[in-house]
């Protein structure tokens, strides 16, 4: 029996081997979560360049936990931005209005920096790049 066949019959899925956690979400219900959360976060803009923090590339990371807790990990496009200590606030009233989350945590990186070729082709587009 190969690992494969053994792990069939044992009920794991191709998920579990790669040690990917699957959520207790429902999946129809997280794939809106997730949707809700990335529209919210287009709703927060930097105020020094006309697009918003997403297509710009400032999201790092979104984790929705079990609990609907989602943890954003973001950066700003420098560490000295004049809205370097409002902008996680903006973020979490943005992400705290998606029906459904319970509560909102966001982390500040600068780990790796940001650079302009994170942006989106919107973003560029936006910020005239294009």
């Amino acid at each position: 029996m190969t690992a494969e066949t053994q792990a069939e019959s044992a009920g794991e899925t191709q998920d579990a081997r790669d040690g990917i956690v699957q959520s207790a979400i429902p999946p129809e219900e997280l794939a809106r979560l997730s949707d809700d959360v990335i529209s919210a976060l287009k709703t927060v803009y930097d105020p020094e360049i006309p697009a918003d923090i997403y297509e710009l590339g400032l999201i790092y990371k979104i984790d929705i936990e079990d609990d609907r807790m989602v943890k954003i990990a973001m950066t700003l496009t420098a560490p000295g931005c004049p809205v370097a200590g409002e902008m996680p606030g903006w973020v979490e009233n943005a992400v705290g209005a998606v029906e459904g989350v319970s509560g909102v945590e966001v982390s500040m990186t600068f780990d790796p920096p940001w650079t302009p070729d994170r942006m989106s082709e919107e973003a560029q587009v936006a910020v005239g790049w294009y």
